[in-house]
């Protein structure tokens, strides 16, 4: 399996810790949610998992603490599918922290079987100043129990720059699809990434890894062209304004 990325892209994600706090909840799968296999869709993973955010920021009681996050990557792993109808339980836990940032762990499981990981890197935003601020040390402290790894740093996964033959798809944004920052919000960027597997469906079939990471905002009136460029089991995109990439994104196939 090919990769030009200066990490590993295929490492396992970190396991379900023991013991520490683990926030877990549970809904019914939405039909507004599924593709035309019945299948849950990534963008709504990335919708659902930061509900689940949501849900454990008011579960730890810092929900008027530490309102306004942005995430920088987000890592989906789709190990066996999750066909509607079905409920699906989440579990979400810190698997690494800093003290502006933090990766965020969400695992999913179906009763049928359906299970589906990801991970988040996620900055803790002062929506005044659109800058990193600190945690505040009970927060940190309540997330750090599931972790030994208290120094994360970041690190590109996806850097380099837009190949000359990669393919050309424009990418029109809605209203909709801006957050409370005037950006594109992160779940937009994964139907783009479904725009792109959908010219190349062979890397979407499970095990599979996509993963989108943001380099700088895309504003509603920014004219977008995805670019991607396939080679075997690997699809590699870039959302471009003009010759500038402001995110990239991957899907590749895992060994099962």
């Amino acid at each position: 399996m090919k990769s030009t990325a200066s990490v590993d892209v295929t490492a396992p994600l970190r396991e379900l810790p023991e013991d520490g706090y683990v926030y877990s909840t549970a809904w019914k799968m939405l039909t507004s949610d599924i593709d035309r296999q019945q299948q849950l869709r990534l963008d709504a993973v990335a919708r659902y998992i930061q509900e689940v955010g949501a849900e454990q920021l008011i579960d730890a009681g810092f929900e008027h603490v530490h309102p306004h996050w942005i995430v920088q990557r987000t890592v989906i792993d789709v190990l066996t599918p999750m066909t509607w109808p079905s409920a699906i339980t989440f579990r979400r836990w810190c698997s690494a922290i800093s003290l502006r940032w933090c990766t965020m762990r969400v695992r999913l499981d179906s009763p049928d079987g359906g299970r589906i990981e990801t991970e988040g890197f996620w900055i803790n935003m002062n929506k005044e100043t659109l800058t990193p601020s600190l945690m505040e040390e009970g927060f940190f402290n309540k997330l750090a129990t599931t972790t030994d790894e208290h120094r994360l740093k970041w690190r590109a996964w996806l850097p380099g720059p837009v190949p000359p033959d990669a393919e050309a798809l424009p990418f029109a944004l809605r209203d909709t699809d801006i957050d409370i920052f005037d950006h594109v919000t992160n779940t937009a960027y994964w139907h783009g990434i479904h725009e792109v597997t959908a010219r190349h469906p062979h890397v979407a079939s499970a095990p599979y890894r996509a993963v989108v990471e943001y380099r700088r905002p895309i504003a509603l009136r920014d004219e977008v062209t995805i670019r991607h460029r396939a080679d075997g089991d690997l699809v590699r995109c870039w959302f471009c304004v003009g010759d500038e990439v402001h995110a990239a994104g991957l899907v590749t196939r895992l060994e099962r």
